[in-house]
């Protein structure tokens, strides 16, 4: 009499008859991602996202400033990844450094900042075309407001 084996008895009978062992490979390859959860300094609400506990904090970062983007959130913080810093978001203040790995650390809450001593692009010629039309249009408002007459009932 034959006796009816179901697909995953069949699959198990195969592997143990070859030699090889269960799966559990492909299980820890899927076992070390997890759900992180990143604050971005003056955003609205937190960002969350899947990742590798291999990855380092510049690609965490990379990403975030990425799926920051593509929501279109506010304020705008462009994707230049050496202008931010990443924390845990327990009270400690070491920031994480761009090489070291997320799956290092044993949270899943982050915050990320911008660094305070980034300078811009501003060339002295850009910066001057800027003071002046703040000036002149301050100008502008001052003379208007002289130039008001008050008109009698």
């Amino acid at each position: 009499m034959m006796m009816m084996r179901s697909f995953s008895e069949k699959t198990r009978l195969n592997m143990m008859r070859s030699g090889k062992k269960d799966d559990v490979d492909s299980k820890n390859v899927k076992n070390n991602r997890f759900l992180i959860t990143i604050n971005v300094f003056g955003s609205a609400g937190p960002l969350r996202f899947v990742v590798s506990q291999d990855d380092n904090s510049a690609r965490v970062i990379e990403t975030t400033l990425k799926l920051y983007a593509r929501e279109g959130r506010l304020p705008i913080l462009g994707l230049d990844t050496n202008c931010f810093i990443l924390y845990r978001a327990n009270a400690e203040f070491d920031a994480l450094k761009p090489w070291e790995t997320i799956g290092s650390y044993d949270v899943r809450n982050f915050v990320l900042c911008k660094k305070e001593n980034v300078k811009t692009n501003m060339t002295q010629g850009r910066s001057e075309l800027i003071n002046t039309k703040k000036y002149r249009g301050w100008f502008v408002w001052l003379q208007k407001s002289f130039s008001l007459k008050i008109l009698p009932h």
